[in-house]
């Protein structure tokens, strides 16, 4: 397959996630009349949250993972080239579209959520557009050291998952589906913890949405949300070629 394709696939995939996921965050965790501008327990919540982020992967996996793979995040394609499952020269070219697609992901919720009855760009800024954050910026107010463990181990998690359920030995025909439902996992464990990110695009398109709106503190702590989730992705690529080339092994002995 053409890079040119690719690039395209990985955009649109990278788009609905970022687009699907935080849309879901921002427009419907918690839903507040616009004429009472009281909460009405219409809201989604954490759980519906987790579901848009597996949800959004999933359908992208399934519609475009055949083209580019269905990366959709700077950590995983960083980490299955770690894992030799991904050429290294391809790497950047995949990561600058993924952050531009949820630049551009962020610019259109941004947009449809402003133009919500009685929104203003203050309150909009206040609402923390479900930037990634830690310290006073965590939903539960963890630490620095929390949110930084966090990322790195569910992040080695989920490449983890990837790299196994795409092996050529894995079963057939439900990458997507144990891609989505760990994603969701993920989203259910950590939303608490740093809004979860596990993906330094997802993480790059509100904080830079923040800073235009005139809070940069998402753009300040934004560091975190790409080392963490790479030293993860490298960690669960290193694990994985360890547990697979221990299961090579076995096999040739068994055989």
């Amino acid at each position: 397959m053409r890079l040119s394709s690719r690039l395209g696939a990985e955009f649109l995939g990278t788009f609905l996630l970022v687009f699907g996921g935080t849309g879901a965050a921002v427009l419907a965790a918690k839903y507040v009349d616009p004429v009472s501008s009281e909460a009405t327990g219409l809201g989604i919540g954490f759980l519906g949250v987790a579901l848009a982020f597996g949800l959004t992967v999933l359908a992208g996996a399934y519609a475009l993972g055949h083209i580019s793979g269905g990366h959709f995040n700077p950590a995983i394609s960083i980490g299955l080239a770690a894992a030799k499952k991904f050429a290294w020269k391809d790497v950047l070219p995949y990561v600058g579209v993924q952050v531009l697609a949820a630049i551009v992901a962020s610019a259109t919720l941004w947009l449809v959520a402003i133009n919500r009855k009685g929104m203003t760009k203050q309150l909009l800024v206040d609402s923390g557009f479900a930037a990634n954050g830690y310290g006073d910026h965590s939903p539960g107010r963890f630490t620095l050291v929390a949110c930084l463990v966090i990322e790195v181990v569910l992040t080695a998690v989920f490449l983890l998952v990837i790299a196994g359920v795409t092996d050529p030995r894995a079963s057939k025909g439900f990458a997507a589906l144990a891609i989505g439902l760990t994603l969701t996992l993920i989203h259910l464990i950590s939303i608490p913890v740093t809004n979860t990110s596990v993906n330094p695009a997802r993480s790059t398109g509100p904080a830079l949405a923040l800073a235009v709106g005139g809070d940069g503190w998402a753009l300040g702590q934004l560091w975190l949300f790409w080392l963490a989730p790479i030293l993860g992705g490298v960690l669960g690529a290193l694990v994985y070629t360890l547990v697979s080339r221990d299961d090579e092994a076995v096999a040739t002995t068994a055989a």
